[in-house]
């Protein structure tokens, strides 16, 4: 049968606030984009009685049996929405996990719009919106991904702007806890987006912000606050910061010999950690 490859992109964040909290969940606001940096998914339908879903690469490593896709999966056939049919999908990881680039949503994200785009599945925008809300809730940012402004309501605004930025992306050998860096959260941060705007993805604008975990998770890692101030010394350095709840540093930059200077040079500073270069997309 044939099969299908689906590039799932690494999602960052380039600015977050966390505006409050609600019953469990913080109320934060974000200015999102995707870069280059993407796993692969492979798949093809299969005569089988249950799914095959494996995953490979550098940072396939100890993800766990249920995950974001078996759970999307588990989902789909419970609503009868793949209508019986079966898939082996088989996912390259090249997206680090506990980095704070969503590999994992980002992968669910990708397969909900193969399918869609396939017509696999049929469904309403507002069923669509409650099973994702079931998976996770960083996937709905993947659904047909551009640029992204989260007002701290739960709005999200999309833009074809693109942000034209060209990143140094830096993951050390340890990753973060979201569940820990949240919980550590007591200063919350005014709302700043509450009227999204295309220009508010400008460089200038950008270096105006920042992302309110980067303190918690600098004082439980002080080594991520040693990398920021590494790439933020770079020549030609816009902003540099942490996306998400971390692990992963972004180091910005408006040229590609830039940022291929910085790779060089951090890779000779801090050889044991992992990073690469990439671009917004």
């Amino acid at each position: 049968m044939r099969s299908f490859t689906i590039k799932s992109y690494a999602k960052i964040n380039l600015a977050l606030h966390v505006t409050g909290k609600k019953t469990k969940l913080h109320k934060i606001e974000s200015l999102i984009s995707f870069i280059e940096l993407h796993d692969l998914i492979n798949l093809k339908k299969i005569n089988k009685n249950d799914h095959i879903v494996t995953f490979k690469g550098k940072f396939s490593k100890n993800i766990s049996n249920v995950n974001t896709v078996t759970n999307l999966l588990k989902l789909l056939d419970e609503k009868n929405l793949l209508n019986n049919q079966k898939f082996e999908i088989k996912i390259l990881k090249s997206i680090p996990q506990q980095a704070g680039m969503g590999g994992g949503s980002m992968n669910a994200a990708s397969l909900i719009n193969f399918f869609i785009n396939k017509k696999i599945i049929r469904i309403k925008e507002n069923k669509l919106k409650k099973l994702i809300d079931q998976i996770g809730s960083d996937v709905i940012l993947g659904i047909k991904p551009k640029n992204i402004i989260l007002s701290h309501n739960g709005d999200i605004t999309k833009y074809n702007k693109n942000v034209r930025l060209y990143t140094l992306v830096v993951k050390p050998s340890f990753g973060c806890s979201t569940k820990y860096i949240y919980s550590r959260v007591k200063i919350f941060s005014k709302p700043k987006f509450n009227f999204p705007q295309a220009k508010m993805f400008d460089a200038k604008y950008l270096k105006t912000l920042n992302n309110d975990l980067e303190n918690i998770a600098f004082k439980k890692y002080p080594r991520l606050k040693k990398i920021k101030k590494f790439l933020s010394d770079m020549p030609s350095n816009i902003f540099t910061r942490m996306s998400g709840s971390g692990s992963s540093i972004v180091a910005y930059f408006d040229n590609k010999k830039a940022c291929s200077n910085a790779y060089s040079q951090f890779r000779r500073k801090f050889s044991g950690h992992w990073c690469i270069k990439s671009k917004t997309i």
